[in-house]
């Protein structure tokens, strides 16, 4: 199911700015639209204020709901080409003046556009009016459609998830059913066997990685490990997961029925921490606090409150996806966790599907096996997700049907990886949640240079909370930063400018983006592609102009925001790149953002100067901007 629409409430919160900007304002008033503009301005709050019970209802299958987020979104961007041609009548629009970035930007690749004029297609008054009129007539009926949907209002406005009900994990575990992590599991153990001095008596241990990476497996072989068993007076085991309802009194709570066997319920905070620090005093505790998700400082400040009591060298393992939650925790360093090899992911699946130790009986498979394995880029999660596809299947050719199907198109119900990664998902700023959702218009194993994507995201408007540009790059950092010690990015190789995202969130961004965000990268031979009319973003991987006669739907798909020509080599092919510019820039009229990166093009045409949206365009791999 997708769920484009998921991350409108940033976008339309922009369109609200737009709407009571001095441009758009002035142009209204002058030409009599101001009652009709004032109307989409009361409307917009209204529909907001619902969107993340929409959301929910989307997540549970509820498909006239995803009608009504899907108009919501095509309604949202067309307001927002609108609001940008109101605001073009007024203003006019010339080239920022080239000035120096050597202060203030991230890349040394970024300079300003030679300062040519743009020549703009001026929209007649009855034209602007008739549209505005099409847009109100929509919302209207969109909002109409709240109550009849039983849409309510909830926090979502105010920028803040409600619980969705947490995992649950225990520390129990087969280790016949792990492959991998002895290094791992050596290298917590040497942790939790060391005695050194710690002003809380206690020190942290985290464990971080991303959702499906096996963090939790690595706490419980730990937690049962033999040489730790008698090294600690009492241990404890909670999984936090992703309530945050009343957190440190749950958690609290959690830890002491653990430490007691015992119920403590209607008991309030200070009763809790009281009976938990009796219980504490002066003993060795190991403590594991699994999926941890808060980062608030105070509350792991009121929550560690009772663990001072403990004797010296406790210790406490903590799992979580961010790496914001660990350096809450702790200033020492955490235990990033890595992916299984090729070889321990064809053991696990060998386990799961074929509850075997290896393929040694069954030859004719294990080459199938090793290519399922491949795509699953060392996650044990999406591994044992898909070996239960194979369960009860010995025949080669039955593998083979499943291996060419879409095998990623997991049903969510499963509780396979898809659900996992979502979670993680869920609990990101909304606008973060947009910025991840753009990725899916890059293609698989795209190499992300953090500079270049920021100002992508600049240059179709993701980044509105400041209006300053220098301040919009600093934000967009901190975006990327942040979607990084989320395990959103991974490093690439050995590189500190290069990144790339895990294939499986690939998967996910391209889910959660719906139609909005279409790649070109596999056709083959006289294969055609149908642009979905809701795209809005859009990239080609293809090296010859003999390529160019798959693209002609592009000349229909005229909302069309980005562009990205991506070379299969630098320097291609500069012929294809020009039939691109000469032929169907001119019907692209909505484009933000245009990139030719690696197109040795000499000339640019003159349609260029008649794109009074484009903000950022990547020549012969040089960022121009007209921000």
């Amino acid at each position: 199911m997708e769920v484009a629409g998921i991350y409108l409430g940033p976008i339309i919160q922009a369109l609200l700015d737009k709407l009571v900007s001095p441009a758009v304002s002035n142009y209204a008033r002058r030409e009599g639209m101001d009652a009709q503009l004032k109307k989409l301005e009361k409307m917009l709050p209204a529909i907001r204020a619902v969107l993340a019970n929409a959301e929910d209802k989307q997540l549970e299958n509820d498909a006239a709901v995803k009608l009504w987020m899907d108009e919501l979104t095509d309604l949202a961007y067309d307001l927002d080409d609108l609001l940008d041609d109101l605001a073009t009548q007024t203003l006019g629009r010339e080239l920022i003046k080239p000035q120096s970035h050597a202060s203030t930007s991230t890349t040394s690749k970024v300079r300003q556009l030679n300062p040519l004029k743009l020549y703009h297609n001026m929209k007649s008054k009855k034209d602007m009016k008739s549209k505005i009129e099409d847009i109100t007539k929509r919302l209207e009926d969109i909002e109409k459609q709240k109550s009849i949907l039983n849409l309510k209002e909830n926090a979502e406005v105010i920028g803040f998830k409600t619980t969705r009900g947490g995992r649950e994990t225990t520390s129990f575990v087969y280790n016949s059913e792990v492959c991998g992590r002895v290094q791992d599991q050596e290298a917590i153990v040497a942790e939790l066997l060391k005695d050194e001095v710690s002003a809380d008596n206690f020190s942290v241990i985290p464990i971080v990685g991303m959702g499906g990476i096996g963090k939790t497996t690595l706490a419980q072989l730990v937690y049962n490990d033999e040489r730790v068993e008698g090294r600690f007076d009492l241990k404890a085991w909670v999984c936090v997961s992703d309530d945050f309802h009343a957190y440190v009194h749950r958690v609290t709570k959690a830890i002491l029925q653990e430490v007691t066997s015992g119920s403590h319920d209607s008991v309030s905070l200070n009763m809790l921490q009281q009976k938990l620090k009796e219980n504490l005093s002066g003993k060795k505790f190991l403590l594991v606090l699994d999926d941890v998700w808060s980062d608030k400082y105070e509350d792991w400040q009121l929550l560690k409150l009772p663990f001072n009591v403990g004797a010296p060298g406790s210790k406490i393992i903590v799992t979580t996806r961010h790496e914001s939650v660990a350096s809450t925790m702790t200033l020492s360093q955490a235990y990033q966790l890595k992916g299984l090899s090729n070889d321990e992911c064809l053991s696990l699946f060998a386990h799961h599907a074929l509850e075997k130790e290896n393929f040694d009986a069954d030859p004719s498979l294990k080459g199938i096996g090793m290519e399922i394995v491949s795509k699953c880029k060392g996650l044990p999660l999406a591994v044992k997700t898909l070996a239960g596809l194979f369960r009860n299947k010995r025949q080669s050719s039955e593998w083979v049907d499943i291996l060419n199907s879409k095998i990623w198109n997991l049903p969510e119900q499963s509780g396979g990886i898809l659900p996992a990664l979502q979670l993680s998902y869920h609990h990101l700023p909304s606008h973060l949640k947009q910025c991840f959702a753009y990725c899916a218009t890059f293609p698989k194993d795209y190499e992300f240079d953090k500079a270049e994507l920021v100002l992508l995201w600049m240059g179709i408007g993701l980044l509105q909370q400041s209006k300053e540009k220098d301040r919009m790059e600093n934000f967009g950092n901190k975006c990327f930063d942040d979607l990084l010690s989320r395990s959103f990015f991974q490093q690439f190789g050995s590189s500190k400018l290069l990144f790339v995202m895990h294939d499986l969130l690939h998967d996910l961004a391209i889910h959660v983006s719906g139609k909005i965000s279409v790649r070109l990268d596999k056709l083959e031979g006289n294969e055609q592609f149908e642009i979905p009319k809701r795209a809005r973003h859009l990239s080609f991987v293809r090296q010859y102009y003999e390529a160019f006669q798959k693209f002609r739907p592009l000349c229909k798909v005229q909302h069309l925001r980005t562009l990205l020509a991506l070379p299969v080599q630098a320097h291609a092919s500069a012929y294809l790149a020009k039939k691109v510019l000469f032929d169907l820039l001119p019907n692209l009229q909505c484009l933000r953002v245009l990139s030719l990166s690696g197109y040795s093009i000499t000339e640019l045409p003159d349609s260029i100067g008649h794109m009074k949206h484009l903000r950022i365009m990547v020549h012969n791999f040089t960022f121009m901007e007209c921000l």
